[in-house]
C-alpha cells in the first residue's frame, strides 16, 4: 500500500470505528472489543508510515483545492509523525484504561463516550498530518467540538458549565485570534503551506510579523498560555479518561504541536529571532510556567493540581519555541512525548485511586501506598519524569530546553527552568510522601465489605488496587517513562531531521 493510501486509511479508520462502536453499543463486551481492536489497527497503520519519514520522505496527499493557494491536504513531516505516534499509541492504553474506569465508576452513556473519543483521535491525526495551516485549523476545530460532549459527559450543571467554558475559550481564541492571523498570512504570503524555513520572512515586515506572532500564540488556546488557560481546569469535571485525553493524548498536545509548527514552518527560526514579540511571548510563557506551578501548590484536589501542572508544562514548550534555536525546538518536541507519558501516568493513577478508594483530595492520600503500592509507585515514576529527574524520559526534554536557553544566552530563562523544577518537586511529591510515609487515618475504611465497590487487584493479599483494566495501562505508561530515558535517540534524531538542510 502506498504512503498516500496509508494516510487516507489512518484518517478513515477512527471515523469507521466510531460508527462501529455506536452500532455495537447494546453489547458492551463486543463494543469494547471493537474499540480496543480499532486502536491497535490504527496505531499499526500510523507506525507503518514511520520508515518513510525516517528515510527523509514526506508522504503527502491532496484532497481538493478550496481556491488557489488553499488546499485541504495532508503531508507528514517529523514533528507530525511524532505527534501522530503519541496520539495513536497512547489511545490504545487510554481505551483499555477507559474500559476499566467507566465500568468501575459505573459511568452512564459509555457508548457515546467511546464514540466521541474515536472522533477526537481522528481530529488529532488531522492536526498531525496537516499539510498547511488551513487544514490544521479545520481539524483543530473538530477536535474542540468532538471533545465537548466528553467534558460535559456527566450531564450535571457543573459539567455543563465546565464544558461551556472549555468550548467558549477554545473557539473564541481560535476564531477571534488565530483565524485573522491565518487570513493575513494567506493574503500577504500567498500560501498557508508549511515550508522548512518558514513562509513569512520575505513576504511580511517585522512589525506585521510581530503582531501575527502574538495572534497565533494566543489564538492557539489549546496551548493554555495565560490568560487563556481557564478552559483546562474547567474541563476537570470530566471523567479521568477524558483528562488523560485532554492532557496527554490529544488536546493540549495539539496546542503545543501547533505552536512548534507555526514557529518552524510559518515563521522560520531566523525570522522569529528578529521579532520583538518573540521575547514578549517568551516572558508570558515564563510567567505562565511559574504562576501555574504556584497555583498547583495551593490546590488540594489531586486532579486540579495536575491540571495546573499541565498548564505549567505546556509553557515549557511555548518558551522553547520562542527561544528559536534548534536545541530548544528539539527540547520542545521531546517534551511533547515525555510529558505525554508522565502526565498520562499521573492521571491514570488519580483515576485508579478514585475507582478503588473513592479518594480525590491529597489530604486523603495518607497511608494509601499500603493498599495501592503499585498505583502509588507508578505515580512516583510519572511525577519524577515530569519533574525531569534521571533516569526518566522527562530529563532529556528539560535538558535540551535548558541547553536551548543557554544557546540563546537567556540567563533569566535558565533560572526560570531551575525554579520551576523546584516547584514541580514541591507539588508533585507530597501525594507520594503522604501515601508511603504517613499512617492511614484511624477512621479509614476499606471497601472489602462493600458489595458496590469495584473488585480490584490484590484484594486477597490485603491490597485494594483498581481493576486490571485500570492497573495495566498505568503500569505500562510508567514503564514507558523509564524506557524513554534509555531509548531517546530515535525520537531525538527524528526531530533533528526537521532542520536537515534548513539551518
Amino acid at each position: 500500500m502506498s504512503d498516500a493510501s496509508l494516510i487516507l486509511l489512518a484518517m478513515a479508520l477512527p471515523l469507521f470505528f466510531a460508527g462501529a462502536i455506536a452500532l455495537t453499543g447494546s453489547n458492551r463486551n463486543l463494543r469494547d472489543s471493537v474499540m480496543v481492536g480499532s486502536t491497535l489497527i490504527l496505531f499499526a497503520t500510523v507506525l507503518s508510515l514511520l520508515p518513510s519519514v525516517n528515510a527523509g520522505g514526506r508522504p503527502s496527499v491532496a484532497l481538493f483545492d478550496i481556491m488557489p493557494g488553499l488546499t485541504l491536504g495532508f503531508s507528514i513531516e517529523p514533528l507530525g509523525m511524532i505527534f501522530a505516534l503519541v496520539a495513536s499509541g497512547l489511545w490504545v492504553l487510554t481505551s483499555l484504561y477507559g474500559i476499566g474506569y467507566m465500568r468501575g465508576a459505573k459511568e452512564k452513556h459509555q457508548t457515546r463516550f467511546f464514540a466521541c473519543f474515536s472522533i477526537a483521535i481522528f481530529a488529532a491525526l488531522g492536526v498531525a498530518f496537516a499539510e498547511n495551516m488551513f487544514t490544521l485549523f479545520i481539524f483543530y476545530e473538530v477536535l474542540s467540538l468532538s471533545t465537548y460532549p466528553l467534558v460535559a459527559h456527566k450531564g450535571n450543571e457543573e459539567a455543563k458549565r465546565g464544558a461551556r467554558i472549555y468550548l467558549g475559550i477554545l473557539l473564541g481564541t481560535s476564531i477571534g485570534l488565530m483565524l485573522p492571523a491565518m487570513l493575513v498570512t494567506w493574503y500577504m504570503a500567498g500560501t498557508l503551506t508549511f515550508q522548512p524555513g518558514g513562509i513569512l520572512q520575505d513576504k511580511v515586515s517585522r512589525s506585521v510579523g510581530a503582531i501575527l506572532l502574538i495572534l497565533y500564540m494566543f489564538g492557539i488556546g489549546k496551548a493554555a498560555l495565560m490568560p487563556f488557560h481557564r478552559w483546562l481546569p474547567s474541563a476537570m469535571v470530566a471523567p479521568t479518561p477524558v483528562s488523560a485525553l485532554l492532557h496527554a493524548v490529544a488536546v493540549v498536545k495539539a496546542g503545543v504541536f501547533t505552536v512548534l509548527k507555526v514557529a518552524v514552518y510559518l515563521f522560520g527560526l531566523d525570522y522569529l529571532q528578529s521579532l520583538w514579540s518573540a521575547d514578549f511571548v517568551m516572558w508570558v510563557a515564563a510567567f505562565t510556567l511559574l504562576s501555574a506551578s504556584i497555583v498547583a501548590l495551593q490546590k488540594t484536589n489531586l486532579k486540579a493540581r495536575l491540571a495546573y501542572s499541565t498548564i505549567s508544562q505546556l509553557a515549557y514548550i511555548v518558551l522553547g519555541a520562542m527561544l528559536a534555536n534548534e536545541l530548544a525546538i528539539v527540547g520542545g518536541g521531546l517534551h511533547i512525548v515525555m510529558h505525554a507519558f508522565g502526565k498520562i501516568t499521573l492521571f491514570f493513577c488519580a483515576g485508579a485511586i478514585y475507582v478503588a478508594a473513592h479518594k480525590t483530595e491529597i489530604s486523603q492520600m495518607d497511608g494509601l501506598g499500603r493498599k495501592m503500592p503499585i498505583t502509588m509507585f507508578a505515580f512516583l515514576l510519572g511525577a519524577l519524569s515530569v519533574i525531569g529527574a534521571p533516569p526518566l524520559g522527562g530529563f532529556w526534554s528539560k535538558w535540551h530546553l535548558m541547553l536551548g536557553a543557554v544557546d540563546a544566552q537567556q540567563q533569566i530563562m535558565i533560572a526560570v527552568f531551575l525554579l520551576s523544577t523546584l516547584l514541580n518537586i514541591a507539588y508533585l511529591l507530597p501525594p507520594v510522601i503522604r501515601a508511603f510515609l504517613l499512617p492511614p487515618p484511624k477512621d479509614d475504611h476499606d471497601d472489602h465489605g462493600d458489595k458496590h465497590a469495584p473488585h480490584g487487584v490484590g484484594h486477597r493479599f490485603g491490597l485494594a488496587e483498581a481493576p486490571l483494566f485500570c492497573l495495566v495501562p498505568l503500569c505500562l505508561t510508567a514503564i514507558g517513562t523509564v524506557l524513554l530515558f534509555f531509548f531517546v535517540d530515535p525520537i531525538r534524531g527524528l526531530i533533528q531531521s526537521v532542520f536537515t538542510g534548513v539551518m
